[in-house]
């Protein structure tokens, strides 16, 4: 009986329930031992239960990872798949346009000189006002691309330039428009200096070769050497063609306002608004990086 009053004063003082007072409980030895097996049991059930848990949930995280790091290496591939498909299908377009514009303007002059050569005579002024013409025009649409680069497109035509400066989706962008447009007029003159005998006609065919020499060389250095559209081959060594890529490359990265807007004539413009030591570091960035393939 002293024993049980014992073990219901502990029930009491570790309940700490005034209103709860348990039965007095007799323990024997047997009971004792009896109670301890039963506890430790349940306490080892819970281990092994808690341990496999911890292994599930470990197990399942790193099922996550996987799965994860698979997904993620699937979208570099599609995404790797999908660019070398957009370069193929613009180098395509850009040789058929170049050999298909070239072959146009080599036959265009040989059949034009040699059909107006026919009565014996040679139209030297005229061959003369177009060749000066072609190199005059050439050289024209550097000057002519700056200003139309920072006056319009970087102004009120923004929203079509604008799909240049992001990251595109697909081999076109909606800033491809211009190179159309500026191929309207330099057909529209090859067609009417082509047609018709004279110093005039002469110029206009020279002022149309100039702009159609212009466009493909732009397409070349601006698509294929700055933004990689398309492979160049080896205009990529040539010195001075690098520093007109990092020199464009710098006008996205806008650290002089925007400064270059031209193309072939860009180191210069860097130069006078005191660029030249970003543009050797970017020089250098592109030699490394097309040096280690990234």
């Amino acid at each position: 009986m002293a024993t049980g009053i014992a073990l219901s004063t502990r029930a009491f003082r570790f309940h700490e329930n005034p209103f709860f007072i348990p039965k007095p409980t007799i323990l024997n030895s047997s009971s004792s031992s009896l109670l301890t097996q039963k506890r430790n049991v349940s306490l080892t059930i819970c281990y092994v239960a808690d341990g496999t848990r911890k292994q599930l949930i470990t197990q399942i995280e790193e099922e996550n990872v996987e799965e994860n790091l698979s997904s993620t290496s699937l979208r570099v591939a599609e995404r790797l798949a999908k660019k070398k498909s957009e370069r193929s299908t613009y180098l395509i377009a850009a040789l058929m346009s170049s050999f298909g514009i070239t072959s146009l303007a080599i036959l265009s002059v040989y059949y034009r000189f040699s059909w107006q050569m026919e009565g014996g005579d040679i139209p030297v002024a005229e061959m003369l006002g177009t060749f000066a013409l072609s190199v005059g025009a050439a050289v024209g649409m550097e000057f002519w691309a700056r200003w139309a680069h920072k006056a319009l497109w970087h102004a009120s035509l923004w929203h079509m330039h604008e799909s240049h400066h992001k990251p595109r989706e697909g081999a076109f962008e909606l800033n491809d428009v211009f190179a159309i447009i500026n191929a309207v007029p330099a057909i529209g003159l090859l067609n009417y200096g082509f047609f018709h005998k004279g110093i005039f006609p002469g110029l206009c065919f020279g002022a149309g070769l100039g702009i159609t020499v212009f466009g493909m060389a732009y397409m070349f250095v601006h698509d294929g050497l700055v933004h990689r559209r398309f492979p160049v081959g080896p205009i990529a060594n040539v010195p001075y063609l690098r520093k007109v890529a990092a020199a464009h490359q710098l006008h996205h990265s806008e650290k002089f306002n925007g400064v270059p807007y031209g193309l072939f004539l860009g180191p210069m413009e860097l130069e006078e608004v005191g660029g030249n030591e970003e543009l050797e570091k970017e020089i250098n960035r592109r030699i490394t990086r097309r040096t280690t393939g990234s």
